[in-house]
């Protein structure tokens, strides 16, 4: 399974090739057990909640906040406005209040909870919520008062944060900006409108944010998007760099986790996302990968360092990338009501972090906002999420389970779709895994294509090495591609 993720179908039209996908993908959901309808009872209870939103006292809507995500989303969790603050800042992140139309137990609650996350893929989408709500009423959609989460976090002339603070407020977005257009922004000096002075810190909150990343040996994955070009008969599959406005925005987005993390562990009350510090063997076997890349690691070099060098475009150090991932298994989520737990830190993002900023694509947020703005108020975590939180880390790891099995199957399927008129056709590639089992078999990162696939030939297979395989399977149906080395 390739690296990236299949964000979008680019230049897709109703060929042969756009019928085959949505089959196909209509085919894994089944297979899943996983819809994008919800039963009438919850979409009943979702149009009842819609128009009858609870909105805090506390109006906000003076500030001109914005959305900046992908063109085409809807479901808009986060809104931001950005201040000077002395020779610091402050930022302002709204997110939207489910709570607010949601009530414990009700259909749309029992349904959250069987669901987990929202999963993607390719342009398809199995919601968390009802469209009524995820794309509608909960939405932070622009020209609209909408209920939410305020959170306002001071930072110092560094971007390192001093205090946090959050609090019910109605907001209202006066844009629906997307990566694409406000980079432009960027690149061109080209800001305008209401939004104008705060959007320009963005890229100067983000870098510094960056830069503490940086100084306490965070890791940040240069992991490229994939987008599917879809014409006729034909199926393209591209990797997609980030744009630098995309990782500035997720900075605050982190930010916020940070000050949510700090709230629940001060007060011994909350849920945290967890990663243990990675297994010294697999420090080691990454660094046997290195130098069978070609890749120059030194061995005193931290490997969040070390990282920081790859380039995702070029093949060898996208390979690399794709190992590194390996580091970050064991992700979870640690609740506690009292007693901290063990693990409390994500040792990727080299801090203790909650997740609380995506409530309307992810369950586990709108419990972590919960406590912190009960906190926040100085009153007590309410009674319907305490007795929540000790099932909410199996609810995720089963929900994370499945979201990982419906993307993969996607991607599976596209590669498919995309090698199978080349079956018996030979590539140019590199070696970037083997089996542990049987070294006779592994892993092909493709260029072009870009794909990766499993392969298989003489033991051991020659790690790292510039090869040239040859397809021998690539089968739509069965969603399968296979290389061999001859």
């Amino acid at each position: 399974m390739p690296s990236g993720q299949v964000i979008r179908v680019r230049s897709a039209d109703e060929g042969v090739a756009s019928a085959t996908l949505r089959n196909g993908i209509s085919k894994i959901q089944q297979e899943l057990g996983v819809s994008e309808d919800f039963p009438p009872a919850v979409e009943a209870a979702a149009q009842a909640a819609a128009a009858n939103p609870r909105l805090p006292d506390l109006d906000r809507t003076d500030l001109p906040f914005v959305t900046i995500d992908p063109a085409s989303s809807m479901d808009l969790d986060q809104a931001l406005h950005l201040e000077r603050s002395g020779d610091g800042y402050t930022v302002r992140y709204a997110i939207a209040d489910v709570a607010a139309f949601v009530e414990p137990g009700d259909p749309v609650d029992v349904e959250a909870h069987q669901r987990g996350e929202s999963l993607y893929g390719a342009d398809s989408k199995i919601p968390l919520h009802p469209k009524v709500l995820s794309e509608g009423a909960a939405s932070l959609l622009p020209d609209q008062v909408r209920p939410a989460l305020l959170w306002t976090i001071a930072l110092d002339a560094t971007g390192d944060g001093t205090s946090v603070h959050v609090e019910r407020a109605r907001v209202r977005s006066v844009a629906k900006l997307s990566y694409d257009g406000v980079q432009e922004m960027f690149d061109t000096d080209s800001f305008d409108g209401p939004y104008a002075d705060s959007l320009r810190l963005l890229k100067e909150i983000g870098e510094k944010r960056q830069a503490l990343e940086v100084a306490r040996s965070g890791v940040n994955l240069p992991l490229p998007d994939q987008e599917i070009a879809i014409k006729g008969d034909q199926w393209r599959l591209e990797y997609r760099s980030l744009l630098p406005v995309e990782d500035w925005n997720a900075q605050l987005s982190l930010l916020t986790g940070f000050g949510a993390a700090s709230l629940m562990v001060y007060a011994e009350i909350g849920v945290l996302r967890t990663l243990p510090p990675p297994d010294p063997r697999d420090i080691k076997r990454l660094h046997r990968t290195a130098r069978a890349l070609g890749l120059d690691w030194p061995a005193e070099q931290l490997y969040p360092d070390f990282i920081r060098t790859l380039d995702p475009t070029d093949p060898k150090q996208a390979a690399m990338v794709v190992a590194c991932t390996r580091l970050l298994r064991g992700s979870g989520y640690a609740a506690f009501d009292g007693a901290l737990p063990a693990q409390t830190e994500h040792s990727a993002l080299a801090s203790e972090y909650a997740h609380v900023t995506a409530p309307l694509r992810r369950l586990v947020d709108r419990y972590a906002g919960e406590v912190c703005v009960a906190l926040c108020a100085d009153q007590p975590v309410p009674e319907w999420v305490r007795t929540a939180l000790p099932a909410l880390p199996d609810t995720m790891r089963e929900s994370g389970r499945r979201a990982g099995a419906y993307e993969g199957a996607i991607l599976d399927l596209v590669e498919a779709g995309v090698l199978a008129p080349h079956v018996g056709e030979t590539f140019p590639g590199v070696i970037v895994e083997l089996d542990d089992r049987d070294e006779g078999r592994g892993t092909v990162t493709i260029q072009e294509p870009a794909v990766e696939a499993h392969v298989k030939g003489q033991s051991p297979l020659p790690l790292g090495t510039d090869v040239t395989v040859t397809l021998t399977e690539a089968d739509v149906e069965a969603r399968k591609v296979a290389f061999e080395l001859r």
